[in-house]
């Protein structure tokens, strides 16, 4: 079969030079290398025949691990997604925004560290949440406006990401285990076309310390997956999901291309493909798109 193996990284010269690394690499996999497409600074494609993914993926990613490079291997026909469903928080956000208005509460140590460990699969994530978010209690309203403008930033790549897709007749969905007054934001300046979150509810001008119910979760963003590309009518070789935690696993394993962006390890170990060291433009070269066809401002 005809597989797609792309090499992506910061270094403007890395993939080119490790194509011939690779293709020696490959033949003991028994996987033919032909000639290698230049994408952009920093990203190659390799057009390999093969009979076996994920052999070529964990022979491409053996042969290198001491590269800065990100590397997808997938079947060639197909690869430009229809619909992109993406995790907010240290995904398209450089950050996790309970974290922060935690830190407004003086109280970030002890909620990032039950995030981080809901992130990691070693929490209930509805359970955390409430957990955390009763921790926020009595914080003014007019704090998540200060905290969208001091420590929200999209993160290098995103807004190209979202854009490019959704130029190329792609929907682009926003979904998270956040909160809506943030995703609203985000998916504004990203240019998704659709949102979906939790809502923090308040009270005389002040955060209640609850959220609303049902919880987006894990199982909450499966659904949306799979009810917008039923909506679009695609099958699931036709979607992509992105995220970072374990709330994201279940969507990223079930889109055709799941891509684990700086992840936790229980993501990263069950996702396709790993962006560790590009931006998030990877997710458009993983698709065959080449730099010149970005869509940037």
């Amino acid at each position: 079969m005809q597989i797609a193996l792309t090499l992506v990284g910061p270094d403007p010269d890395a993939a080119a030079a490790a194509v011939s690394t690779l293709v020696p690499a490959l033949a003991g996999a028994h996987a033919r290398v032909k000639e290698p497409r230049v994408l952009g600074p920093g990203a190659v494609d390799l057009l390999v025949e093969a009979e076996n993914v994920a052999a070529v993926r964990a022979a491409a990613e053996a042969a290198l691990a001491d590269w800065p490079l990100d590397v997808c291997a997938q079947g060639w026909n197909g690869r430009k997604k229809r619909l992109l469903v993406a995790d907010m928080d240290s995904t398209i956000i450089g950050c996790e925004c309970i974290d922060e208005l935690a830190d407004f509460a003086g109280v970030k140590e002890q909620v990032a560290a039950i995030t981080e460990r809901a992130m990691r699969g070693e929490l209930d994530f509805e359970g955390a949440l409430r957990e955390r978010v009763a921790m926020l209690k009595g914080l003014p309203v007019s704090v998540l406006a200060r905290a969208y403008e001091e420590r929200v930033r999209l993160n290098p790549g995103a807004r190209t990401l979202v854009r490019t897709m959704a130029a190329n007749g792609a929907r682009a969905v926003l979904v998270s285990g956040g909160f809506t007054f943030f995703t609203r934001r985000v998916a504004e300046a990203a240019g998704f076309h659709l949102q979906r979150a939790n809502t923090l509810n308040e009270a005389d001008g002040a955060l209640a310390g609850t959220v609303g119910e049902p919880i987006l979760g894990r199982e909450a963003k499966l659904a949306t997956l799979r009810e917008e590309a039923a909506a679009l009518g695609l099958e699931a070789s036709e979607t992509l999901a992105v995220g970072d935690g374990a709330n994201d696993l279940a969507m990223i394993e079930a889109a055709g291309l799941g891509v684990a962006y700086r992840a936790k390890p229980i993501v990263a170990a069950q996702a396709d493909a790993k962006v560790d060291h590009a931006d998030l433009t990877a997710l458009l070269h993983f698709q065959g798109y080449s730099a010149d066809q970005f869509v940037t401002d």
